[in-house]
């Protein structure tokens, strides 16, 4: 079985958790027996893993080589056309060449390079929703140009192109559904996003969810049949046996970490303020708060105003190895998420031997046994855990123990079998 896999992001280039799994499931997937995957990106940088796989990048295929056709699906991102075919070009005069040529008025014209190619970021950028619709564009060309069985799109930014790939080829279609809207925006969605995520789960075959809250949300709120959608949890890879230098804390202090985007979705506020009263019990520890994002600076004034800016550090992003470093120099890592589709980050630090506290409201409690696990809001019961684990070397012990084993076993490979199992019943309900 071919698998043509669209995503926007793939390690080392991630911003996030979706990138993680996007190359955790390929892993695992190519660990199976009579699989092969495409996996597709906007921008390939060359230095990804390709190992057991192949990886195009948008930005390496040229347009030119194909008429290119669309239809309503390209009407949800803004695209007015209907059965238009693209005509590339490179300068500002060479556009306005053809411009002033006879063409229908429903052909598209494309900026490129010189190699008929476009140019993409592969970042979240003011020109993301361009990126998208120029991302479909590319998509329809390398499905016409690669044999696959079935196509799989990861989260809303990959659905036009699968959708396209979809259209030009009439192969099924799956997508996976990492986050929605509703968990990204806390309520406040947008409503082209929005319309994108629909078309996606109503155009597709059958829909993946990362857990059963997940699941609910696309039941609920867009209005999908139960019996479409199947939950596959995700896991964590293996650390490996490649010797890291122990990073020391430099304080005899106790470590509390956050490590996530700052923003409204991860609950960031919520950890400031059960840090603030953990600190009226004890005062030998310290608090992190690892990533960026919109609620940044809005956290640090917090920090600030309740007088602890001694006892919080701010470090930026991070990613690969700087994560598992953090992780040797913390005794509690804390996801006090508001929505969390599922949630990675605890896995990978209970893999490191770090106990955790996560929210009731992420999906990855679903799964869970050796975690501590608090609403969202309930600051005191996140203190009180916090305290628990600081103060309380049996109680971390266990949760460090426990955890590790627990985790260990949650491998790709049991994931990227399930995901086997959607593809063949998908493929044999559209065969029959």
């Amino acid at each position: 079985m071919k698998v043509l896999m669209f995503g926007w992001e793939f390690p080392p280039h991630i911003s996030g958790g979706l990138g993680t799994a996007c190359y955790g499931l390929t892993k695992g997937l190519t660990e199976l027996k009579n699989i092969d995957v495409i996996f597709v990106v906007p921008k390939a940088f060359g230095d990804e893993d390709q190992t057991g796989m192949q990886l195009i990048g948008a930005n390496n295929v040229a347009i030119n080589q194909r008429i290119v056709q669309f239809d309503d699906i390209q009407k949800k991102i803004d695209y007015y056309e209907v059965d238009s075919s693209i005509v590339p070009y490179v300068s500002e005069e060479e556009f306005w060449k053809l411009k002033s040529g006879k063409y229908s008025k429903e052909t598209k014209f494309v900026q490129t390079d010189e190699g008929y190619k476009i140019d993409f970021s592969g970042s979240y950028g003011a020109n993301l929703f361009q990126e998208i619709k120029n991302y479909a564009f590319v998509a329809e060309v390398i499905a016409q140009k690669n044999s696959f069985d079935i196509i799989h799109a990861h989260d809303w930014l990959a659905y036009p192109a699968g959708m396209a790939a979809k259209n030009a080829t009439g192969k099924p279609l799956i997508i996976h559904v990492h986050a929605t809207e509703f968990d990204r925006s806390g309520g406040n969605v947008n409503p082209g996003v929005y319309a994108i995520e629909r078309e996606g789960m109503e155009v597709a075959d059958k829909i993946i969810a990362v857990s059963n809250l997940t699941r609910n949300t696309i039941i609920e709120k867009y209005d999908i049949p139960p019996e479409k959608i199947t939950t596959v949890y995700n896991a964590v890879e293996p650390v490996g046996d490649t010797r890291r230098p122990i990073i020391k804390k430099g304080v005899n202090e106790k470590v509390v970490t956050f490590l996530g985007r700052i923003t409204m979705q991860k609950g960031p506020e919520y950890f400031i303020e059960a840090a603030n009263l953990v600190l009226r019990k004890m005062n030998n520890v310290r608090f992190v708060m690892a990533g960026s994002g919109d609620m940044m600076d809005g956290m640090i004034s917090r920090v600030a105003e309740l007088g602890i800016t001694d006892k919080f550090h701010f470090t930026g992003f991070l990613q690969g190895d700087d994560v598992f470093q953090m992780f040797e120099m913390t005794d509690v890592f804390v996801m006090p998420s508001i929505s969390e589709p599922f949630g990675i980050v605890p896995l990978e630090a209970m893999q490191s031997g770090v106990p955790v506290i996560i929210s009731n409201q992420s999906g990855v409690a679903e799964i869970l046994e050796n975690a501590m696990k608090i609403d969202f809001w309930d600051t005191h019961a996140m203190a009180d855990a916090m305290f628990g684990l600081l103060n309380y070397p049996s109680l971390a012990e266990h949760f460090k123990m426990e955890g590790k084993q627990e985790v260990d076993n949650l491998k790709w490979i049991n994931s990227a079998a399930h995901v086997k199992e959607v593809y063949e019943s998908t493929l044999s309900s559209v065969n029959t």
